[in-house]
This record gives structure tokens, C-alpha cells and sequence, in this order.
């Protein structure tokens, strides 16, 4: 707080902002979540929300819809053939995992890529 005067001139200009629309946490967490959602899994998401300090109840909002579209167009962008050994497929998954991708959506995601 080195630019305040004080903590009650700080608390009401954010007050202010926030009842003119022009601070929202909601309109944070969501563009938070679009940006972060071309790298990374719900997971991953919902814990770098936490970690920027946005209200449980927004992060609870994230949801994990699309994340099999999300991961398929990550792994397609990552690797350009399909996975033709046991190892390639996990280092896929490791992949995967790192990125905050649920094992459901892993194992779908594997299993669909060992298919084409």
C-alpha cells in the first residue's frame, strides 16, 4: 500500500469501482479462464484462479465442459503423428497431466488418438 493514504481511501475507491462495473472478479475469472484454456485443463485453471486470489464460489464456476476439445487440439498442436508406442502414449498422458487434464479426458483423449 505504498501509493494509499490509507486503507479506508483504498477500500472505497474499490468499492466505487466495483459498484460502477468496472472491477469485477466474475469478468476476471472468466477471461482468466478463456485465456488459460488453450494450454491448459480445468484443473490447472481452477488452481491458478485460487492461487490470484478469486472467491471459491467463481472458481467452483469452472467447469471441465470441453475439455476433451481442448485437449485434443493441445495434443494436435503438440504432436503432429499419432502415438505408436507404449512409451510415446505416456509420455503423452505425462503430457497431459502437467497441463491439469482430468485422467477421464487423458484415457479418452489416448485411446481416441490410438484409434485414427
Amino acid at each position: 500500500m505504498p501509493f494509499a493514504e490509507s486503507q479506508q481511501l483504498l477500500e472505497g475507491l474499490l468499492s466505487e469501482l466495483e459498484g460502477r462495473k468496472l472491477l469485477s472478479n466474475h469478468r476476471f475469472a472468466e477471461m482468466r479462464t478463456h485465456i488459460l484454456s488453450r494450454k491448459y485443463g480445468a484443473a490447472k485453471i481452477r488452481q491458478d484462479l485460487k492461487s490470484k486470489g478469486v472467491p471459491d464460489e467463481l472458481v467452483d464456476s469452472v467447469s471441465a465442459e470441453g475439455e476433451l476439445e481442448r485437449g485434443r487440439e493441445i495434443l494436435r498442436r503438440k504432436y503432429k503423428t499419432p502415438a505408436t508406442t507404449r512409451e510415446e502414449r505416456a509420455k503423452r498422458m505425462r503430457f497431459l497431466q502437467g497441463r491439469g487434464f482430468s485422467n477421464d479426458t487423458i484415457y479418452r483423449l489416448i485411446r481416441t488418438s490410438d484409434d485414427e
